[in-house]
């Protein structure tokens, strides 16, 4: 113990000696040499500039002007920056953000009806920023209203939108915004040329007193609460808060260090953008400033900024570079990982002290600033991992299969290093798909097992609650025909699930290439069709907790090398409980697909999967997609062509053509008189899906049975699929599209008029 006081007062001298040497002023630089670095109250760091040559403008480079702030004057006479015409409120370039305040879709009408333009469509096209999904929210506030948000999503046209009701002011919850007076949602990531616009299914005329104009907005989440009052007062907000994400456009980190073009500094790490063209600049762990100068990225002093360490009261803190430690204070001693206070010791004198102090103190100081330097690293990973562990939905998964104790089975926890080297470090050349809420990666395990990683986006707490449920929904399946979930990962920075691997893609890559739909002959879309309806009614009615898919799409349904169908993607179903038949949700699906009676009451049953499918079904008979705006305005809603064709007996005329032949008309009318049935407005006239199952593997069995070729019914053929129904025709309620998920152009007014058979 002796030893060691003296030791720790050797260890304590040297320590402040190290600390003062180290502490120096930190300043950081945001512009470039001899350039304004600011414009009244707003710093503009590089590669923003107020004047030529401040800014990024190379000759060869894209984003040529994307980068000019424009130091004018405000009302008041105050210096205001502006980008695009826009006012500029804040720039990061630490996290390649910048805020600005954008304009508000405004659609009024006078109390006849007749609309008062102000601001209707409003639009941003500068594909270097991107709508940043993780700070804005796309806003719509109105009691007649309905809003879209356009933009370009990987190279393709991409829409989302939701509609907002309300009658009277006392239906309208200040604080809520979830479809009674305001409607909210996700914006996809990595969005940009984005356009957006306010409109109304009546023009306001029933809730005109009320509330005469439509708004829409993409506004920053933590500045938004709603209130009645927006009804009237957001027709005098002009603009609204918003951040964008930004980049340099100038190819990858790769190219652009190789062509001398990379504006990456010192100290600073060049990261490529995930899905496009591009890179931004980000300051290593430790040092601060910006991370597009030569220079900008600067060590900090930890020890000097209480929330940068985690040294305790009996600890001191000594700074290093990018990094810091704590050691104990004189008179304690380090007990596990705690500082505890020494038991008292005969002193010695200073002379003999220091001499103990120099020859053991010395080599302990290398030694263990080593080991002390490693540890901290090692807990630092320890716990980044029980961040992300949390951060992932740990938590929340735990819970719930708690309260599934019993009903469902255990999968296989990977490691992160296991999937990052089935990837291949997530490579490009990997890559199986992508969707609203991830990317799906091809791994080979070390046994050559093939497998699929679906890796979800960084985003929101509603994007990690699809991932949960998705877990939770697949651990009650067992299914030939449902993908199986082998396992999960939490300990990365997004989630991670894990599948088996199914070859041949999806029905829709099938159906609509053209290379592929020949090989897609009539029999194998009747198997495939059996296959799918089987899958779902077993989610319906044989799974211990029912379950409602939500999201049935011929894209949702893969096939193996034997074309055998396996349903997937359940990120947005729902476990009904035994004792009700139906949920009141915020309306989610997919524009085409989605069940018109549950978008019109939120109201959702087994039967809306029942529609979707039925959307699928003539997918499988025509050959067109459920939702195109490429097609004439009678034609774009595929449900909507489809039954008018069947009811005006001009179903032949619209079957797609390599799949009809003499043997088999009959049965394609019969399949198409099934989907007609699946198609009915009210859910409570469809089938229900073990029904249409039934009926479509009596037809697949009639397929392999010698009296397949026969022209008329035998008392046989109806006992086995029911007499046939003569008549094709019905009523053809509206179009509906979701109101919560991406996909085509915009919602036209017809799509959201009201049902017209009397509910």
């Amino acid at each position: 113990m002796v030893f060691h006081r003296i030791l720790m007062q050797v260890i304590w001298v040297g320590v402040i000696l190290s600390a003062i040497m180290a502490a120096t002023a930190t300043t950081f630089p945001l512009a470039l040499p001899n350039c304004p670095d600011s414009c009244g109250n707003v710093k503009i760091p590089y590669p923003f500039g107020t004047i030529d040559g401040c800014y990024l403008n190379d000759t060869a480079n894209i984003d040529d002007g994307y980068y000019f702030i424009k130091c004018t004057s405000n009302a008041q006479g105050q210096p205001q920056p502006m980008i695009w015409n826009l006012n500029v409120t804040s720039i990061s370039p630490e996290l390649s953000e910048i805020d600005i305040q954008m304009y508000n879709s405004i659609n009024c009408y006078d109390q006849s009806g007749t609309p008062l333009s102000l601001n209707n469509r409003v639009s941003l096209n500068v594909p270097s920023f991107t709508v940043s999904v993780t700070k804005n929210k796309f806003v719509a506030v109105g009691c007649d209203t309905y809003a879209i948000l356009n933009g370009a999503l990987n190279g393709q046209l991409s829409s989302v939108g939701c509609e907002s009701t309300c009658n009277e002011t006392l239906s309208v919850v200040n604080g809520t915004c979830s479809g009674i007076g305001c409607c909210q949602m996700a914006i996809p990531q990595d969005l940009t040329n984005i356009d957006f616009e306010a409109s109304s299914n009546s023009n306001h005329t029933q809730v005109w007193n009320l509330n005469p104009c439509s708004f829409a907005f993409v506004i920053q989440e933590d500045k938004f609460n709603f209130s009645s009052d927006y009804l009237i007062s957001l027709r005098n907000n002009k603009t609204l808060p918003m951040v964008l994400d930004w980049a340099i456009r100038a190819g990858t980190c790769e190219v652009a260090q190789n062509t001398g073009k990379c504006i990456c500094g010192g100290n600073s790490t060049c990261i490529d953008l995930k899905n496009r063209s591009g890179y931004r600049c980000q300051c290593r762990v430790g040092c601060r400033g910006n991370p597009y100068l030569k220079d900008g990225c600067q060590d900090i002093n930890e020890c000097d900024v209480k929330e940068a360490n985690n040294c305790t009261s009996n600890q001191f803190c000594v700074n290093d570079v990018g990094l810091y430690h704590c050691l104990c204070l004189e008179g304690y001693h380090l007990d596990g990982e705690a500082c505890v206070p020494n038991q008292a010791a005969p002193k010695l004198s200073l002379a003999i002290s220091l001499t103990i102090g120099i020859i053991v103190g010395l080599s302990i100081l290398f030694v263990g600033g080593s080991w002390i330097y490693w540890g901290l690293q090692k807990r630092k990973l320890i716990k980044l991992r029980e961040k992300f562990f949390q951060q992932n939905g740990g938590l929340l998964l735990q819970h719930k299969l708690s309260n599934h104790k019993g009903s469902v089975e255990t999968s296989k926890i990977y490691s992160a290093e296991e999937l990052k080297k089935a990837t291949n470090n997530y490579d490009e050349s990997r890559v199986l798909g992508q969707g609203g809420y991830g990317t799906v990666y091809k791994g080979i395990l070390p046994n050559n097992k093939v497998i699929a990683i679906k890796k979800s986006k960084i985003g929101n707490q509603t994007q990690i609650e699809q991932f949960v449920n998705e877990i939770i929904v697949l651990t009650h399946i067992n299914h030939r025909n449902v993908v199986k979930l082998l396992g999960c990962c939490l300990e990365t920075e997004v989630p991670l699930l894990v599948y088996e691997f199914i070859t041949k893609g999806t029905i829709s890559e099938h159906i609509h290439d053209k290379g592929l739909s020949s090989l897609l002959s009539w029999e194998k879309r009747l198997k495939i069709a059996a296959e799918t309806t089987g899958a779902l009614a077993y989610l319906h009615s044989a799974t211990s907790v029912p379950i409602i898919h939500r999201d049935v799409k011929a894209a949702n349904i893969l096939l193996d090398d034997n074309f055998t169908a396996k349903v997937s993607d359940f990120g947005a179903s729902k476990l009904v409980p035994l004792d009700q038949t139906q949920l009141n949700t915020l309306v989610q699906g997919t524009f085409g697909y989605l069940d018109p009676e549950y978008f019109h009451t939120s109201q959702l049953t087994e039967k809306s999967d029942v529609y979707s499918f039925g959307v699928v079904l003539a997918e499988l008979l025509i050959g067109k997609r459920a939702l195109s705006f490429d097609r004439p305005e009678i034609d774009r809603n595929l449900a909507m062509s489809f039954m008018s064709a069947v009811k005006d007996d001009r179903l032949v005329q619209i079957l797609e053509d390599h799949i009809v032949n003499e043997g088999n008309i009959e049965q394609l009318k019969e399949v198409a008189n099934l989907a007609k049935r699946c198609l009915k407005v009210t859910g409570e006239d469809r089938p229900s899906m073990k029904e249409v199952a039934m009926e479509l593997e009596g037809l697949v069995i009639m397929e392999k049975h010698p009296w397949r070729n026969a022209t008329v019914y035998t008392e046989e053929t109806e006992y086995l699929l029911g007499a046939p129904t003569q008549s094709f025709s019905i009523d053809v309620g509206p179009s509906c599209s979701s109101s919560t998920v991406a996909g085509y152009d915009s919602i036209r007014n017809e799509a959201l008029k009201p049902l017209d058979d009397g509910r």
